[in-house]
């Protein structure tokens, strides 16, 4: 099929922008458009008459175009969830800012604290440190059979710089030799380079939930908002982005999940907002067990298949918290950023005259993290019909060893002794949240530590924020 993308980098927009690309997409006789996994914006039908004279500073990469590659960020993160405490929005968007030519290879600008955006899915990943303005960076250039850790810790304001001197190496087809690329780059360039003292650590936290009107700070909410078939209505699009404005929001955030966030809604309009997702019929209440889902685009196969398995799971009441669930075609390089992934088979080509079934292969990431970035085959050649029962198995896996694994680094694993009970009380009505028992009025299962509660937890008897809570006991086990 083709498409046509709209490079967002980093994933912000303002909704300025964003009602321009409605407007193209409407004159275009488009009704609706939809999201990329790099944060971009996809048009399924793509452009017939579009003059592409008048598009201005939007970038538009079209069928026939194979250079145009989004730089992904956890910006859309930032101040909901949990995060480094040095990287703010501004800062990230400073960061963005220096990027001023678009990038032929994929790059990740991102948060190791956060879960809802991959941190390994580019060519070249920066992956924030403990250490102010200071950036891991993991290289995969296209050709290179495995992932190299940049020798130094890079500084923010060199974040750019050293991105394109490595694009312009890698032109030449660079062999697989950290140590070689950063002679080169080091020979290129003046950078304000820092020792790496330890190695990357990426704790696991269970997937958030992403979706509806959720407390931000004091006197500002947030808005997720997501289309089960990502297809996002562009009257809608544009009676929102005046909402926008009128509210005086600067920034709209979308996600790899096929979805968007709005940060900074004023206390005193949150009734307007829910006045105008209401009469608009627009449902926020969808179950973490549908928001879990990474589909490719347009692929009406794969969004059939995600509707018939998550109806079965819903069928059997079965608990996805914290796991995330990708669909594919069968991808012989493995790149995935989700906990379990089911992959389509390809069909023999000399089997494509006959009608047979579709069969499907079933892989979980390591710990169930995918951060680890290796992958366990499950299952092979497996029937549709046989996919429910094996995601259930994998579920209550997950559920057995939660809270059994230590903390994990990238490069080597350190043990590291972890409680797995603790308690916790609410300051302002004395409840207590014990892990326990979980949280069942806000479907927090059994077993789930009080800091993997997502930021937006709040007490169920006096709403208080997640920070309102203090410790009372830790259970080592």
């Amino acid at each position: 099929m083709e498409l046509t993308r709209l490079i967002v980098k980093g994933g912000v927009i303002s909704p300025g922008e964003l009602r321009e690309v409605v407007n193209i997409a409407l004159e275009e006789g488009l009704d609706s458009i939809s999201f990329g996994s790099r944060q971009d914006i996809i048009f399924p039908q793509g452009f017939k008459t579009l003059d592409k004279t008048t598009l201005g500073k939007h970038h538009f990469v079209y069928p026939d175009q194979k250079s145009g590659n989004n730089i992904v960020s956890s910006y859309v993160s930032t101040d909901i969830f949990r995060n480094t405490n040095w990287l703010t929005g501004n800062r990230f968007l400073y960061v963005l800012e220096e990027f001023k030519e678009q990038p032929k290879l994929k790059v990740n600008i991102t948060d190791p604290k956060q879960q809802l955006v991959p941190l390994f899915t580019g060519h070249l990943n920066f992956i924030a440190s403990e250490h102010e303005d200071y950036w891991y960076l993991y290289i995969r250039l296209p050709k290179w059979e495995k992932m190299e850790v940049y020798p130094v810790l890079i500084y923010s304001w060199d974040l750019a710089k050293i991105y394109y001197e490595i694009e312009k190496i890698s032109e030449e087809d660079i062999s697989a030799d950290i140590e070689l690329l950063f002679t080169l780059v080091s020979e290129a360039l003046d950078t304000n380079n820092r020792t790496i003292d330890k190695p990357l650590n990426i704790p696991f936290y269970p997937f958030p939930y992403y979706e509806g009107m959720n407390r931000m700070g004091i006197d500002q909410y947030w808005l997720g908002l997501y289309w089960r078939n990502n297809q996002y209505d562009l009257d809608f699009l544009k009676e929102m982005c005046d909402l926008c404005f009128e509210c005086k929001i600067g920034k709209i955030c979308i996600t790899p999940w096929k979805s968007f966030i709005i940060k900074g809604i004023p206390k005193d309009r949150k009734l307007e907002w829910e006045k105008f997702l209401g009469k608009r019929g627009i449902n926020v209440r969808h179950s973490l067990l549908e928001l879990n889902w990474h589909l490719p685009v347009a692929m009406e196969w794969a969004l059939n298949l995600k509707t018939f398995l998550v109806r079965t799971l819903d069928q059997f009441d079965i608990s996805t918290y914290g796991l995330n669930f990708g669909i594919s075609e069968y991808n012989r390089d493995g790149h995935y950023f989700t906990s379990i992934i089911i992959e389509k088979n390809e069909l023999p080509a000399a089997l494509e005259s006959i009608k047979i079934r579709d069969t499907y292969n079933v892989l979980f990431a390591k710990n169930f993290d995918p951060n680890t970035r290796e992958y366990i085959v499950h299952s092979q050649d497996i029937d549709k019909l046989e996919l429910p029962t094996i995601l259930i198995e994998l579920s209550r896996k997950y559920f057995e060893e939660l809270g059994n694994t230590t903390t994990e680094t990238t490069e080597n694993q350190q043990k590291k002794e972890k409680p797995q009970l603790d308690i916790y009380q609410c300051q302002e009505c004395l409840t207590l949240y014990n892990s326990e028992y979980g949280d069942e009025t806000q479907g927090i299962p059994k077993g789930i530590l009080f800091e993997n509660l997502p930021e937006t937890y709040c007490c169920s008897l006096c709403e208080a924020p997640k920070s309102n809570f203090i410790v009372l006991e830790l259970v080592k086990q």
